[in-house]
């Protein structure tokens, strides 16, 4: 199996702020992780130092260099020009021809339902098409790992059955998933595996149905519960 992410005893500070406390995880190739907890518990940290947008103030990550990484914010950024533009640049910026990768563009919105769509202002379109077209410029890099901070937060229920469809599908086709989520029900559906943070501290890490059916720390077993009642 290969190894993506290795994290030994992890910390990250802001100033006084102390993200992540102590974090020791490992994480392979085809693995769907959850990561769960209360606001401020250190879920968008601990993605975002595993895509390398924050580095650890303590401890060591060692990551495969080799395989590709997407990351999917939960307000991702449109710019103020079409669909397909949107797509293409982030290829143009890999270093693909502008007229491949407006041709790669269009196969990657068709691959999440938007081909339509291609040529409307990315700005017009509603939060449910906008983060399918983020996960349109995510998979048209074609990433081996795809990293998503609260994929479905805010969206309309039809928009949140259509995004956990496609991730469903990404995972299904071999990619790794490590996703943040406050829905327990997306987590039981989506991931093999579920850590629980709190306070920056990653309290368990047991695969899906042990998480909801085994014993738990008993701070994670309160926010299960709390989220259930």
């Amino acid at each position: 199996m290969t190894v993506l992410f290795d994290m030994k005893g992890v910390g990250v500070h802001f100033g006084k702020v102390q993200a992540l406390q102590a974090c020791a995880l490992r994480i392979n190739a085809g693995e769907r992780v959850a990561l769960v907890g209360s606001n401020g518990s250190g879920k968008s940290t601990l993605l975002r130092t595993l895509h390398g947008l924050v580095r650890p103030t303590v401890g060591t990550l060692q990551v495969d260099g080799a395989a590709r990484q997407a990351m999917l914010f939960q307000h991702p950024y449109m710019l103020r020009t079409s669909a397909r533009a949107n797509v293409a640049l982030g290829l143009w910026l890999k270093g693909v021809a502008w007229n491949e990768a407006n041709n790669q563009a269009l196969r990657a919105l068709e691959r999440v339902g938007l081909g339509a769509l291609a040529q409307r202002n990315a700005k017009a379109l509603s939060g449910g098409q906008q983060q399918r077209l983020a996960l349109a410029r995510a998979w048209a890099l074609q990433p081996d790992v795809l990293l998503l901070d609260e994929p479905t937060a805010s969206l309309d229920p039809g928009a949140k059955r259509e995004v956990e469809a496609l991730m469903a599908e990404f995972a299904q086709a071999g990619m790794t998933l490590i996703f943040s989520s406050h829905n327990l029900g997306q987590v039981k559906r989506l991931a093999s595996r579920v850590m629980y943070l709190e306070h920056g501290r990653l309290l368990a890490d047991l695969p899906t149905h042990d998480f909801f059916n085994g014993p738990l720390p008993l701070e994670a077993e309160i926010f299960v519960k709390g989220e259930i009642v």
